[in-house]
């Protein structure tokens, strides 16, 4: 990604100062970024997470692997960014769980708050979308491959 905006590492600050830590001393960090590959969908997604309705989030877990990154894990922090890089709010990750794309429930599917909230919508723009996304690594999709299912609630 791009340099960080400098309304991320300013969020960051506020955030902090509103839980009574400073930004030199508080031990405590972040990532940035934004939701799905493209302006639309992102925006849209960090404003569904602003207005409390998206709660959670799903990724392929061999991608963490393959990139060579961390699981997510509880008390993470997050920084949802819209597509230009702006700050748009402070996330904490509150659960996380590993499980097959097949496996993923009705309630997590709410949880995510796109579309019309059912797993039926949830699984078929999932399907697509990890289909292009494991396309750039020359995998094919299975229903079978592992998700990481994060959950989290807005914090700043």
């Amino acid at each position: 990604m791009a340099k960080e905006h400098k309304t991320v590492k300013a969020m960051w600050k506020k955030y902090l100062s509103t839980i009574g830590e400073n930004i030199n001393n508080a031990g405590k960090t972040y990532e940035s970024w934004y939701f799905c590959n493209n302006e639309k969908d992102a925006n849209e997604l960090a404003g569904l997470v602003k207005k409390g309705i998206k709660k959670a989030t799903a990724s392929l877990h061999c991608l963490y692997e393959i990139e060579n990154e961390p699981i997510p894990g509880v008390g993470d922090y997050i920084i949802i960014i819209n597509w230009t890089g702006m700050a748009q709010c402070i996330i904490q990750i509150i659960n996380v769980n590993i499980i097959p794309f097949k496996e993923v429930t009705e309630e997590f599917a709410a949880k995510e708050g796109e579309g019309d909230k059912t797993l039926s919508f949830w699984r078929k723009v999932h399907r697509k979308f990890f289909t292009l996304e494991l396309k750039e690594y020359s995998k094919k999709f299975s229903e079978d491959m592992l998700m990481v299912c994060e959950e989290f609630e807005v914090v700043y």
